[in-house]
C-alpha cells in the first residue's frame, strides 16, 4: 500500500508536466490558428476583385502572318483570348486537375497531404540544394503567378499558402480554375491555355482534343523543358504521364487513354527566324500609324510570300561575292512587298541594307536620265553620238576609253554609254533629271553636278525598286507596303488596306518607251545576265572601283532590286558590270515568276550582239583634258586614276585609246571617219533646251564601221 501511494506521488509531477505542455501546445495552436485566420482575412481584404485579376497583363501579343496565313513571328507575352469557365473544354479541366492537384475540389487552398510530403522531403534533403516539392496546389500556383515570384524559400511558401487560402475564401473553385487556366505560363511566351493552343497547335483552346489537352497540361511542371518548341519528344513523353494520371483519377477510361498517341498530335510549325525578320523589322513599325490598339492580342496579316522569301535568301547567298553583303527587295505592281533580304545572314547582322543603307546606284540611275529625255521629246531611234565631251570641266569616258560614234538612243541605253547620258543630262538639265527622280520616289539628297547622271547620288534599294515598279505599272505612283490587315484574335478588323490607284507620274507612252529601252538592255545589252526565259526589262549599275553593284528589273508583274557591296564601301572583286547582282536577280525571278502567266511587253526588240561595257571608270576624265571628277561629280585637276585606284605619276603614260591613236599617228584618220552631223550636233545645247520632235531617225542596228574590225588599225577598243 505504501509502495502504491509512493508511485502515484512520483507520477503526479510527470502528468502535470505533460498536461501543462499539452495546454501550452493547444494555446499556441489556438494562437497560431487565430493568427492564420487574421492573416488570411487581411490578405482576403487586400485581394483585387475578380475582374481586376482577369485584367492583369503585361504587354501586348502580336502574331505576324505571311500572305498565306502562316505565322512567321510572335512578339511579346501571349495571353490569347480569355475563356470563361463555360467555354473551357472539360477535357482540359480534367487533365490539369489530374496532373497538378487531384484533391483540388476538396482542399481549402493548401493540401495537407501534399504539405506533409513536402515537409518530409525538405527534412530528408536539409543542407542540400534540393528544392521544396509536392506542396503546391493549383490555387497556390495561381497565387505565385499573380502576386509572387519563383524563388524557393520558406518565407515565400508561407506567403503563397496564406494567399491561396485567402483566394479560396473569396472566389469559387470554378473562378480560381478559370483564372489559373487563363494565366499560368506554358512556355514559348504563352500565358493561358488559349495562347498555348494557338502557339503549339495554331487554333483556339475551345477546339482542344484530348491529346492536345494532355500536352498542354504537361507543360506546367517545367515549361522550358517540356515545351514542344524546345523539345517535342519531352512534351510527348510528359503528355503520356498526364493521360495515365487522368486514367487513374477516373476522368477517362483505359480505352480512351490507349487510343491517344501524343506523338500523332499535329504541332504548328516553328516560325522562321532568319531572313524573314528583315521584312518584319521593316513592316511592324508601320502599326503605330495604322491602329491604336495596344492591349488586345492582334494578328498582323502581311504581304510576304515565304516561298519567294526562301528564293530571295538563296539567290543572295549563292551569288554575293566573297566578303561582300547583298540585299534584295521584290514587290508587286501595287507595291505589295513579297520578299525582302537585308543582308547575307540575319543572325550575324540584322542591319537592313534593303531599306536603311544608302549607296550609289551607278548606271541604274540612268532610268531617270532617259525618262527625262523621253518626256522632253527624245525617241528610241533618235541619233546620238558617243564621243568625247566636256561639261563644266568634267569629262566622262566610257569604260574602255573608246567611242562608238553615231548610234540610236536605244543602243546608247542598252550598252550604257556614259558620254551619251552626260550629253542628254546636260541638254534636258540636271535639275530636270533630279526632279524626275524625286517624282519617282527618291527621297535621299540628290546632287546636280554633271556626274549625277552616272549615279553619284546615294539612294535606298527599296526606293529604286519602287521607281522601276512604277514603270512596270505604266508610270503610276505606288507606295511599298507590307501590311494587308490587322485583326484581334476574335477576328475584329482593326485595319484593312484599300487599293487606291496612284497618280500618273509620266504619260503612258513615256513609261512604255522606257520599258522598251529596259527590255533591250536585258535582251542584248549590259543586263544579259538577267535573262530568265520570258520577257524581262531591267538595268545594271556599277559604281567606280566596283564599290556597289545593282540590278533592277521587272517581269510578269513582279519588280525586284538587288544590291551587292561591302558595308565599309571598299572595292569588291566580282562586281564588274553588275553581273553578280543580275545573276542573283535572275536566280530569284526564275522561281518567283514560274507559276505566273508570261506577260509580253508592248514592243519586242532584238538587237545585234556586240561587245558590252560596264561602268568601271565611269567618273574619270580623259587624260588629255587634264581633269576628271570625284565621286560627287566635282572636277579634279591631274591625271585619272590607274586601274588599281592609284594616281599615275605626271610622267607616266596612260595607256588608253587616245594614247594609242597618237602613238600610231592615226588621230587624223579617226577624225576623218566620224559621221556627218547636223549643224547642231557639234556642240552641247544649253541645259533645259527642249528636244525637237523632228530629230533624225536611225534604224536600231549599228553601222558596219561601229563593229570591232579584224583589221588591226580600224579596231575599236571596248
Amino acid at each position: 500500500m505504501a509502495r502504491g501511494k509512493s508511485t502515484q506521488k512520483r507520477r503526479g509531477p510527470v502528468m502535470r508536466t505533460f498536461v501543462r505542455l499539452a495546454q501550452i501546445g493547444i494555446a499556441l495552436g489556438l494562437i497560431g490558428l487565430i493568427a492564420l485566420v487574421v492573416m488570411v482575412a487581411v490578405a482576403r481584404s487586400e485581394l483585387p476583385s475578380y475582374t481586376d485579376l482577369k485584367n492583369i497583363e503585361q504587354g501586348q501579343m502580336i502574331r505576324v502572318r505571311a500572305v498565306d496565313g502562316t505565322i512567321i513571328q510572335e512578339i511579346g507575352p501571349s495571353y490569347g483570348r480569355w475563356l470563361p469557365s463555360s467555354e473551357i473544354p472539360q477535357v482540359m479541366k480534367d487533365a490539369m486537375i489530374s496532373i497538378e492537384d487531384r484533391r483540388y475540389r476538396s482542399h481549402l487552398g493548401i493540401d495537407p497531404k501534399g504539405l506533409a510530403r513536402a515537409i518530409y522531403f525538405a527534412w530528408q534533403n536539409r543542407n542540400t540544394d534540393r528544392r521544396l516539392q509536392g506542396a503546391s496546389t493549383i490555387t497556390q500556383q495561381l497565387a505565385r503567378t499573380i502576386f509572387l515570384n519563383n524563388s524557393y524559400s520558406t518565407g515565400r511558401k508561407i506567403r503563397e499558402a496564406i494567399l491561396a487560402m485567402a483566394m479560396e475564401s473569396k472566389f469559387s473553385k470554378d473562378q480560381i480554375l478559370e483564372l489559373y487556366l487563363n494565366k499560368v505560363y506554358f512556355g514559348g511566351g504563352a500565358y493561358g491555355i488559349d495562347a498555348a493552343s494557338r502557339k503549339f497547335f495554331d487554333h483556339g483552346a475551345t477546339q482542344l482534343s484530348l491529346g492536345e489537352a494532355a500536352i498542354i497540361a504537361g507543360l506546367v511542371k517545367a515549361p522550358s523543358n517540356y515545351s514542344p518548341t524546345a523539345d517535342a519528344q519531352a512534351a510527348i513523353g510528359r503528355a503520356s504521364v498526364v493521360l495515365k494520371a487522368m486514367e487513374q483519377t477516373g476522368v477517362i477510361t483505359p480505352g480512351q487513354s490507349a487510343s491517344i498517341e501524343p506523338a500523332d498530335v499535329a504541332l504548328a510549325p516553328e516560325p522562321p527566324q532568319n531572313s524573314v525578320r528583315y521584312f518584319t523589322d521593316w513592316a511592324l513599325p508601320q502599326l503605330d500609324t495604322l491602329i491604336d490598339e495596344t492591349v488586345k492580342p492582334i494578328d498582323v496579316w502581311t504581304t510576304v510570300d515565304l516561298s519567294m522569301q526562301r528564293l530571295a535568301t538563296a539567290a543572295i547567298q549563292a551569288n554575293v561575292p566573297s566578303g561582300a553583303q547583298g540585299a534584295l527587295v521584290s514587290m508587286e505592281n501595287d507595291g505589295a512587298v513579297r520578299a525582302m533580304v537585308g543582308g547575307s545572314d540575319y543572325v550575324s547582322s540584322n542591319y537592313n541594307r534593303a531599306v536603311t543603307a544608302v549607296r550609289q546606284p551607278g548606271s541604274s540611275w540612268k532610268l531617270f536620265v532617259y525618262l527625262a529625255a523621253l518626256e522632253s521629246g527624245y525617241s528610241p531611234d533618235d541619233v546620238v553620238t558617243d564621243e568625247p565631251v566636256q561639261i563644266d570641266g568634267w569629262t566622262p569616258r566610257n569604260s574602255g576609253g573608246s567611242y562608238a560614234g553615231a548610234m540610236s538612243v536605244r543602243n546608247a541605253f542598252a550598252y550604257s554609254k556614259n558620254t551619251v547620258a552626260a550629253q542628254i543630262g546636260n541638254e534636258v538639265g540636271f535639275n530636270t533629271v533630279a526632279g524626275m527622280a524625286r517624282r519617282f520616289g527618291i527621297s535621299t539628297p540628290i546632287n546636280t553636278h554633271p556626274a549625277m547622271v552616272l549615279g553619284t547620288s546615294e539612294v535606298r534599294l527599296i526606293d529604286m525598286t519602287r521607281a522601276f515598279a512604277e514603270i512596270s505599272d505604266g508610270g503610276r505612283a505606288i507606295n511599298p507596303y507590307g501590311i494587308i490587315k490587322v485583326t484581334t484574335i476574335d477576328n475584329e478588323v482593326l485595319y484593312e488596306r484599300r487599293d487606291r490607284p496612284g497618280a500618273a507620274l509620266v504619260d503612258d507612252y513615256v513609261a512604255a518607251t522606257m520599258t522598251d529601252l529596259l527590255q533591250t538592255a536585258v535582251q542584248a545589252g549590259t543586263g544579259r545576265a538577267a535573262q530568265i526565259g520570258r520577257p524581262a526589262a531591267g538595268k545594271t549599275g556599277t559604281t567606280t572601283s566596283n564599290k556597289d553593284g545593282t540590278f533592277f528589273g521587272f517581269s510578269s508583274g513582279l519588280t525586284t532590286g538587288v544590291w551587292m557591296g561591302r558595308d565599309d564601301a571598299k572595292a569588291v572583286r566580282g562586281l564588274q558590270g553588275g553581273t553578280a547582282p543580275a545573276r542573283a536577280w535572275a536566280a530569284f525571278m526564275k522561281g518567283a515568276t514560274a507559276d505566273r502567266p508570261v506577260q509580253k511587253f508592248d514592243t519586242e526588240v532584238t538587237l545585234p550582239d556586240w561587245q558590252l561595257e560596264d561602268d568601271e571608270g565611269a567618273f574619270y576624265g580623259a587624260p588629255e583634258d587634264g581633269a576628271f571628277s570625284d565621286e560627287y561629280g566635282m572636277p579634279i585637276e591631274g591625271n585619272p586614276p590607274t586601274g588599281d585606284g592609284r594616281l599615275p605619276a605626271q610622267d607616266e603614260p596612260v595607256l588608253n585609246q587616245s594614247w594609242i591613236d597618237r602613238a600610231l599617228g592615226r588621230g587624223q584618220q579617226r577624225q576623218d571617219q566620224q559621221p556627218a552631223r547636223r549643224p547642231d550636233q557639234g556642240q552641247i545645247p544649253a541645259p533645259g533646251t527642249p528636244r525637237r520632235p523632228d530629230a533624225t531617225q536611225v534604224p536600231p542596228q549599228p553601222r558596219n564601221d561601229e563593229r570591232p574590225s579584224e583589221q588591226g588599225e580600224d579596231e575599236l577598243i571596248y
